[in-house]
């Protein structure tokens, strides 16, 4: 007997305690706002699937004991009430248990006590209020595929035991406060696409071994921790890697330019993203293949959850820490990436060229380095690019023109003494400013008309005034022997009078 969902509450329907014969139930988002009576969880024997999520139940659940008909429920979904207490060791037999978005604070009975059972698949406890260390109880788990304790307040080292757990496709251990290093064992996971444990006091260096035993990774988190040391070059192995997140550590020393065995990133390929929503679990789908979850990511200078890590954006994050060297060239090769971060480091050279090819690019940040050199010219050419971060930097020369480059303000260049251009409102070298033309003032304007005429119409007089009549005199003969003989009797007379006029004086000078 099957029950669709519909608005029920507040109160917890009493009649379900005449249905004898229940096998699948689905009561979720009902407006429930009721504790749930004991004579409930003893039909759950009987129930194949049930799902109460998205409701406002109250109080604990009991821990029976109880036999069940087969090897256990497909699916219990009491994601998002406000159950608390104890975890139940019979809620173990499920091969699907959502217990996400309650108010638990203990899984010890659920895990270490009696046998559990080896069929579950998928173990949800994220957003809840476990606290302590996690017990050394997960070999009864093996089968499990997915497992989520994000956002409780876990402490202590993660469990050796862990690495019992060789069919899991997906650890997401976010926002807790485990310490030490990764323990060894976990390279046993060789199945894990999905390894979170971002948002811890996590130390020691990355581990080699999640290259050289995890090949099967698409998304790597290890952001905001104390990992220290280089970034391992073993890490090139993971060709199917996604996201590739080690902001917000210790890390130091040159990153591997390797990064052309980042297969995965190498294509393009166009990537529904979705932000914030309810997890796709419910009690009418196959759970072979499911191991959602939400990843936390740094997605244009904000936090932000995405959900499903088959469907996520190509990113690489290396951001806030003090990495060194030049940024190899082989990025540029990498144009399936949609996010790049390498902000607040210590990289130096010059913007490796290649970047341009990037044509999936929709945030780039290198602010904050020691970068020098021009901004490539190849920037420009990419369109998707919607948010830039070149600031604090040694960058020179002119900002590139082109397409929307221009959209991008002053804050996305400022700390660069030496760049120049539009968005900083500073001109460069070489660029020419053309004085305006003053109005002319009283005629001034006529008065230059008129004298430009006049000079030009009397050289043009005197050229031919001068040569029209030396000219005559050099090329007719007797007109030169006349002129000849004219310059020396004028010579004559100016001799002659000089002479005289020099007696008159010299009398006049004695007397």
């Amino acid at each position: 007997m099957g029950l669709a969902s519909c608005k029920l509450g507040p109160s917890f329907p009493s009649w379900l305690q005449t249905q004898s014969q229940l096998s699948f139930l689905d009561i979720s988002d009902a407006g429930i706002d009721d504790f749930v009576p004991d004579w409930f969880w003893n039909k759950l024997q009987f129930i194949n699937e049930i799902n109460m999520s998205y409701n406002s139940l109250k109080g604990s659940i009991p821990n029976l004991t109880m036999q069940f008909l087969s090897d256990g429920p497909n699916a219990i979904i009491l994601n998002s009430n406000n159950l608390e207490g104890v975890i139940p060791t019979f809620l173990s037999y499920a091969q699907t248990l959502d217990l996400s978005g309650n108010k638990f604070s203990d899984l010890n009975t659920l895990l270490c006590r009696n046998r559990v059972t080896k069929g579950m698949h998928t173990l949800d406890l994220s957003n809840n209020q476990i606290m302590g260390q996690l017990p050394e109880c997960w070999e009864h788990l093996s089968s499990l595929a997915f497992l989520d304790l994000r956002n409780n307040k876990l402490s202590g080292k993660i469990p050796q035991s862990m690495g019992a757990l060789v069919n899991l496709e997906a650890l997401v251990l976010r926002n807790n406060d485990f310490i030490g290093e990764l323990p060894l064992t976990l390279k046993n996971c060789s199945n894990l696409a999905l390894l979170d444990v971002s948002k811890n006091l996590l130390s020691g260096p990355v581990p080699s071994w999640i290259g050289e035993n995890m090949q099967q990774l698409k998304i790597l988190s290890l952001r905001v921790n104390h990992f220290f040391g280089s970034v391992p070059a073993q890490l090139c192995y993971l060709s199917q890697i996604q996201v590739f997140d080690l902001s917000k550590n210790n890390l130091s020393g040159e990153i591997p330019t390797c990064f052309r065995n980042f297969t995965t990133l190498m294509e393009r390929s166009v990537i529904p993203r979705e932000i914030v929503r309810k997890r796709k679990i419910s009690t009418q789908e196959s759970y072979e293949d499911i191991y959602d979850s939400y990843l936390l990511l740094s997605w244009k200078s904000q936090d932000r959850e995405f959900w499903n890590p088959e469907n996520l954006l190509k990113s690489i994050d290396l951001s806030s820490n003090s990495l060194t060297g030049e940024v190899p060239r082989e990025i540029g090769y990498l144009v399936g990436l949609i996010s790049l971060n390498l902000s607040r480091n210590n990289f130096h050279g010059e913007i490796p060229f290649g970047i341009g090819n990037l044509s999936s690019l929709e945030f780039l940040d290198l602010s904050r380095n020691n970068f020098t050199g021009n901004i490539p010219s190849t920037l420009p050419s990419i369109d998707s690019l919607g948010v830039l971060d070149l600031s604090n930097n040694n960058l020179s020369g002119r900002i590139p023109r082109g397409r929307h480059f221009e959209t991008f303000d002053a804050s996305c260049f400022e700390g660069n003494v030496d760049l120049c251009g539009e968005q900083l409102n500073k001109s460069c070298p070489g660029d020419k400013t053309q004085k305006p033309k003053e109005p002319a003032i009283g005629g001034e304007e006529d008065n230059s008309i008129f004298y430009g005429g006049f000079y030009m119409s009397l050289g043009v007089g005197f050229f031919v005034g001068f040569w029209g009549l030396l000219g005559s005199i050099l090329i007719w003969q007797p007109w030169r022997i006349s002129y000849m003989r004219f310059l020396n009797r004028l010579i004559d007379y100016i001799v002659l009078m000089v002479e005289l006029n020099i007696n008159k004086y010299h009398r006049q000078f004695k007397g």
